[in-house]
This record gives C-alpha cells, sequence and structure tokens, in this order.
C-alpha cells in the first residue's frame, strides 16, 4: 500500500512553532519513526504553504504519474482546513481514494474558527489531538 501524507500551511515549521501547541518535534523526523512503524507501507509525504500546489499534489495522487499516484491519503490542511473550498472540491474530485482529515492539536479545544471543518464532509474520517501520533493513527485507518 502507498499512503501520501500531505501537509499544508505553516506545518515545515513543527518542532519551532508554537511547540506548547505542536510539540517539539520536526515532521521530517517523525516520518522516519512512521516508516520504521509501517514497513510494508510506501509512506510519501509532501509539505505546502501553498493552496493551489496542495491542490495539485491531490490530484497528481490520483490521476498523476505512476509515481505520484496514492492509494490513500493522510491530510493536514492547517488552516485551509477551515476554509477552502477549493480544498474540499479536491478532495470530492480524487474520490473514491481515501483521505483522512489530520490534526496534530484537539481543533475541537482550541479557537472557535478552528471548530469547524469545511473538508471533513468529503473525508472518510477525521483524526485529531493526538499530537503526531494523529498521523500514526490516520496510517493505521487507512492501512485497513
Amino acid at each position: 500500500m502507498r499512503i501520501l501524507i500531505v501537509n499544508g500551511p505553516n506545518l515545515n515549521l513543527l518542532g519551532r512553532r508554537e511547540p506548547h501547541i505542536y510539540g517539539a518535534r520536526s515532521f521530517e523526523s517523525y516520518l522516519d519513526e512512521l516508516r520504521e512503524t509501517f514497513p510494508d507501507t510506501e509512506l510519501t509525504y509532501f509539505q505546502s504553504n501553498s493552496e493551489g500546489e496542495l491542490i495539485d499534489r491531490l490530484h497528481a495522487a490520483a490521476y498523476g504519474a505512476e509515481t505520484d499516484k496514492a492509494d490513500a491519503v493522510a491530510l493536514n490542511a492547517g488552516a485551509y482546513t477551515h476554509y477552502s473550498v477549493a480544498l474540499a472540491d479536491a478532495i470530492a474530485a480524487i474520490a473514491p481514494l481515501r483521505v483522512v482529515e489530520v490534526h496534530i492539536s484537539n481543533v475541537n479545544a482550541r479557537e472557535e474558527f478552528r471548530r469547524r471543518s469545511v473538508i471533513a464532509p468529503v473525508c472518510a474520517g477525521t483524526i485529531a489531538g493526538f499530537g503526531l501520533d494523529s498521523y500514526r493513527l490516520a496510517i493505521e485507518a487507512l492501512s485497513r
């Protein structure tokens, strides 16, 4: 199985950005751990601060070159979660490719605007609040 992990805006700063919320570990170091935990799963990773690049990568996961395709996606859309109808449309457009929405923090325990996800209705599920382990949980769910 090939799972694509996609991180949106500001997640390139994990380990440095608000460690009291997002932790002190970079995603790249955690990705190594994920690959060790799931040796039979090919994990590919993409991060961008650009909405258009995220959409293009999701399209490629479903319809692109063989090297870009994935069987499923774990997506942390960052702030785009809360207002990007374009990203929601992209997720809907790549169905039946399953996408799980991932959040490091418990968005429901944070600011009011973070409690609404415009991508949740087009995702297979949402995992939030378990720190970086939210990605592991998403991979476990997508692997089934």
